[in-house]
């Protein structure tokens, strides 16, 4: 072995062990953002009774607050990261979302909480773009599922600790509890939530300065593309890009429809919601990690084996699992058989969640990359916050009234992803010439 191969070596395996940090931080980045974003669903009825809002009110927050600028900002924020320090943009986003959930606790209507969450969209709009682009370029390809999924599975234990707070403060309100600060008083327990989960993001925020920038493939010195480049370059392959973004909004649509979870048990099978909170909490933080990772290595496995759309197949068979175990656990006879189906179909979103960005990196150009993602984002996401919740909604109130919520839940998973599995043939085969098109690119 000559001398610059074996120095070239250790070189790697330091490069690769400072991308396991920054993949690190960004992981722990997600969860903290899923935290922020999930919270404000467990405490709905307490903030519903100290500021007086209607159900709609909620269901604004919820969806539509968050999601004008989550969704809709996160391409110009792809089209930044194309071109500047991108682990600094993320440090400003985490700073903004954090501070911006701390100031929810001090909202004293609707407004307030409107405005805050809507600036919580903003800070959050720029991790994934970023993040996505310094993971594709602080691994190889052959290496880089396994990052990602481990990115990727921020969602289920994101969720998962959410779920367990917001499962203690609903105890903690029940036995009356308060904490007091100064300048601000007393504060309720919903306000207190707000502090305790925004405020530590600020420290993770200092981190993500102190990081170093991954080199861009292509060199220093490459430059990102502009968004009409990356425009054009979608509505060309519309076909492709249409059967593609269609399986992961399929995903979102479900996930989102299931902030209707605690209200189905409740009304279902009797459960508190403080009681469903603490055991899908913990489920989650199990089951959901495990279906990602396994999902990661599944993918890594088999593009090494030479099964270049791995990813896209992993996905699609998430979808499958998702309407068959989406359909039924609404429909179990007790509590704790639809919560044992309920895993199932969460790993199932699980599986297809962690494969979204490795299988369109797979297609996706260089010099476009974060655009794109952020595009991707952008569809799977509105998606998501504005049909997820709201079919449920209106299926309660106009087709099977508020106590078949089971039934409203379980024809979902079929409405949504019939048709995707009906063009399972034509998105594989649409996604296999994306591939081939982008290695003759490269």
């Amino acid at each position: 072995m000559s001398d610059a191969a074996s120095g070239a070596q250790p070189e790697q395996q330091s490069s690769l062990a400072y991308g396991w940090l920054t993949v690190g931080l960004l992981t722990i980045a997600y969860i903290f953002s899923f935290i922020d974003r999930y919270v404000l669903g467990l405490l709905i009825e307490p903030i519903k009774a100290d500021l007086g809002l209607t159900d709609t009110q909620i269901g604004l927050l919820l969806g539509p607050a968050f999601a004008i600028f989550y969704a809709t900002m996160g391409l110009p924020l792809g089209w930044l990261a194309d071109r500047k320090n991108r682990v600094k943009i993320v440090a400003v986003g985490i700073a903004v979302w954090s501070i911006a959930t701390a100031a929810s606790g001090l909202a004293r209507n609707f407004t307030h909480l409107f405005i805050a969450r809507m600036s919580i969209g903003v800070g959050e709009a720029t991790l994934s773009p970023c993040a996505m682009s310094i993971i594709s370029d602080s691994f190889p390809p052959e290496r880089r599922s396994r990052p990602i999924a481990v990115y990727t599975m921020a969602l289920s234990v994101g969720a998962g600790f959410a779920s367990l707070l917001g499962a203690g403060v609903l105890t903690w309100a029940k036995s009356g509890g308060s904490i007091t600060l100064p300048g601000v008083g007393e504060l309720a327990p919903w306000q207190a939530t707000f502090f305790i989960v925004g405020l530590p993001g600020l420290i993770l925020s200092v981190l993500f300065f102190l990081l170093r920038e991954p080199l861009r493939l292509g060199g220093p010195s490459a430059t990102g593309g502009s968004l009409p480049d990356m425009l054009k370059h979608v509505a060309a392959r519309w076909r492709m890009y249409g059967g593609f973004v269609s399986v992961f909004c399929f995903m979102t649509i479900v996930a989102y429809s299931q902030s209707w979870g605690a209200a189905l048990f409740e009304r279902t099978w009797g459960w508190e919601a403080s009681y469903y909170a603490s055991i899908n909490g913990v489920l989650l933080i199990i089951c959901g990690p495990a279906a990602v990772l396994s999902a990661g290595w599944l993918c890594d496995h088999w593009i090494a084996q030479g099964k270049r759309d791995a990813a896209m197949k992993i996905a699609l068979f998430g979808v499958f699992a998702t309407v068959l175990t989406g359909a039924l656990f609404p429909l179990m006879p007790t509590a704790p058989l639809a919560m044992g189906v309920f895993v199932l179909n969460n790993m199932g979103i699980g599986m297809t969640s962690a494969m979204g960005v490795t299988a369109l990196l797979r297609i996706a150009p260089g010099p476009i990359k974060a655009q794109t993602v952020a595009l991707y984002y952008m569809f799977i996401s509105m998606a998501g916050l504005f049909l997820g919740p709201t079919a449920v909604a209106l299926l309660n109130d106009y087709v099977f009234g508020v106590e078949g919520i089971r039934y409203s839940m379980a024809v979902i998973p079929i409405i949504f992803g019939f048709p995707v599995l009906l063009g399972l043939r034509g998105i594989l085969g649409s996604y296999d010439q994306g591939i081939t098109e982008h290695e003759g690119l490269t």
